[in-house]
Parts: structure tokens; sequence; C-alpha cells
């Protein structure tokens, strides 16, 4: 295996492992700890956020000393363990500290997206966040639908083995490369003796990754709202009580993002709609609006339009990120705009249960769909039209 596939093989695993419970938290505290509280759950996602948002930069700022790999190898290893001594966590309170300590281990992987990218042509930037998108979205489904089922035949200790296996495998991989000298070193020997001149940005490349941070932070916090209640919310609306399906309609987008890639890639000269930023949004929010009805098929059309807009939408500003960065400070960037993200994933998984409380979780699709205009308005008054990729160092508007 080369780099760059043994790498999206590394984020399946990690993405795999992420998914496995993200979708049957409430079910997970209920069965292992009996907390049934919407704003707990909310609350515990919201500090897996944090928990990654606050390390990723500290990651990255180690990776300037040691090799992207080499850190890798140690990180998911110790996440593994954390995640192990958490299968044996008497209370919901030790249960906490060690799986926030496994994500902020973990966290680390995280990495992988920004080293390879420094590694790729940059007008492969796109194939390649693509293919990490599918990728992304492949381990979303795989994972949700494994978890779903683990939880229903073998219960919630399983479901926290498999999340360790996921880090050992990462960890094996890691190992793989470095014993086969696969590894990349991109490291400079200013970098590892730490004296490596920041790289300067000018103004308008400043101005142009904050607005692409809002935005992000925006979008995450619209996009992610329903996340955690969605499995409940499915499962009231229909009445079907069964994991495994339930895990794959929560997967339904990502099924949508690899037939979104494969369209692509098939189909040489795409309609302009296909990728337009504005239309995807309305698209976005149209999904989510529809979920938000008592119609089975209604809820299934939303998801596919929800998947739909959120592949084109993330694809395009991430390989917005790598327009208005530079190689040398790719790792640093992502820090800052993930950082973003998970503010956004912090605080809509936070919000989320406070809302399910006050208005319940059909109002809480049509407010997210209502933060994907509102997106929409801001991405599109503030960049205009057709200019978002025209230079480097300068956000513009690719609708």
């Amino acid at each position: 295996m080369n780099l760059r596939t043994t790498i999206l093989i590394m984020s399946g695993f990690g993405v795999i492992s992420d998914s496995i419970l993200i979708a049957f938290y409430p079910q997970f505290f209920e069965t292992r700890y009996g907390v049934t509280s919407p704003v707990h759950v909310g609350a515990y996602i919201a500090a897996i956020s944090i928990a990654v948002m606050c390390m990723l930069p500290v990651w990255a700022r180690v990776a300037r000393r040691i090799e992207t790999m080499h850190l890798l190898l140690y990180t998911q290893g110790a996440a593994a363990l954390f995640c192990l001594a958490s299968i044996w966590a008497p209370s919901v309170e030790s249960y906490w500290v060690l799986s926030l300590m496994m994500f902020m281990t973990k966290a680390s992987y995280l990495l992988m997206f920004p080293y390879l990218m420094r590694l790729e042509e940059p007008q492969n930037h796109s194939l390649v966040i693509g293919l990490l998108s599918v990728v992304i979205h492949i381990g979303a489904i795989f994972g949700a639908a494994v978890g779903g089922m683990a939880l229903e035949h073998y219960g919630p200790s399983f479901c926290i083995a498999l999340m360790a296996a996921g880090d050992l495998a990462q960890m094996v991989l890691c190992l793989y490369l470095i014993r086969t000298g696969r590894v990349v070193k991109v490291l400079s020997r200013e970098e590892k003796s730490g004296q490596a001149p920041v790289p300067r940005r000018s103004p308008q490349a400043l101005s142009a990754l904050l607005k692409l941070c809002l935005l992000m932070f925006l979008f995450d916090f619209s996009a992610y709202l329903v996340r955690p209640f969605f499995t409940l919310y499915w499962e009231a609306r229909t009445g079907l009580h069964e994991p495994l399906l339930t895990g794959l309609v929560f997967a339904i987008p990502g099924i949508v993002a690899l037939l979104a890639l494969l369209l692509r890639h098939l189909v040489v000269q795409q309609p302009r709609w296909v990728d337009h930023t504005l239309f995807n949004l309305l698209l976005g929010a149209l999904g989510l609006a529809l979920q938000a009805s008592e119609s089975l098929e209604l809820i299934i059309i939303g998801r596919c339009l929800y998947g739909w807009a959120l592949y084109q939408v993330i694809v395009k500003l991430e390989v917005t990120l790598f327009k208005v960065s530079t190689p040398d400070a790719y790792a640093r960037d992502f820090g800052v705009t993930n950082f973003f993200q998970n503010l956004g994933v912090l605080l809509s998984s936070f919000g989320a249960g406070f809302l399910v409380n006050l208005v319940g979780i059909p109002l809480t699709f049509v407010i997210a769909a209502a933060g994907l205009l509102l997106t929409a308005i801001i991405d599109r008054g503030w960049f205009g039209v057709d200019r978002r990729h025209a230079a480097q160092g300068e956000l513009c508007h690719a609708n």
C-alpha cells in the first residue's frame, strides 16, 4: 500500500471508531448507567468537541518537532488504553474522565489530513478531499451500523472494545508505515529544533482564514444540531425499534456522499448546480426541514438531500482552506479551522439537549434549517459570486 492509501485507511478506522456510539449515546447512557437526561447526552457530546478542539492545536504544535506518524503511533496507542480502561468504569463520572482522556489523545489522528495534503500537488487537493470525505462518510455508515448491531446484541462494553480496536488498528498502520520506510519526513532540521520561523500571512489571507472559520462554525452548528437525538426521533416517529435499521438511516448522508463522489468522477462536465454553494446550502435547509415531517418517506428524502448538501459544502470549504493557506501552515491553519468547526459542533450538541427539552425534536430540525439559510445569506453577502477560489490568500465565492 502506498502512503495515501494507508492514510485513507487509517482515517477510515478513526471515523469508524468515533461513529460506533455517536448515534446511540442516549441508549448507551440509559442502558449502562441509567441516565436518561437529554441535557446530559448533549453535554457529553459537547465535552467530546471541547476535548478535540482544545487538543488538536496542541498536537499540531507538537508535530512541528516530532514527525506526524511517529506521534500518532504513541497517541493512538494511549487512546486505545484509555478506551479499554473505560470498559470497567464503575460510574458515569469515571466514564466521562476516561473516555474524554481517550478523545484528547486520539484527536491527534486529525493531523493525518494536513500531513497528506502537504505531500499532494495542489491540483490533486480537490480529489484527495473528495476521497477523504467519502472515507469519512463510509466509515460513519459502517460505524453506525456496527454500533447499532453491537449495542443490541452484545451490549455497551462490546461497543467500547470495538472503539479501542479502531485505535489499535491505526497504531498498527503507523508502525507499518514507519517500519517499511513509506513515511515521508516533512520536518526540516530547523523545525525539529523548534527554531523554524512561523510563516507570516498577509492581512488579506488572515481575513480570508477568519471568514472561513466563521462560515465553518455556523455551518457545523446548523448541520449537526439534529445529530444527537436523530436515532430516538426516528424510532419514535416510525415505531421501528431496530438498532441496525436505525443506524443505516442515520448513515444515509454517507451513502449519498459516496454517490456524489461517483458522479463527480463519472461525469466529466457536471452541471454548474452540482457544487453550487448557495444551491447546496438551500438544499440542505430543505432536507433538514423535511425531516421534521411525520412521513417516513419525507424523512428519508430529507436525509438524502441533507447528505448531498453536506458532502458538497464540506468539500468546497475544505478546498478553500488549502487555497488560502500555505503548505508550511497547513497543520496550523487546519487546527484553527477545526477549532471553530468543533466549537460549532460543541454548541450544537450542548444546545440540542436544551432545545429538545424546550421545543421537541421536530422543531430542532426547523431551527437547524434556519441556521443553514443564515449561512447561505452570510456566505453570499460576504464573499459575492464566482470568486471564492480566484486567488490564493483571498477568500472569495465559487458560486
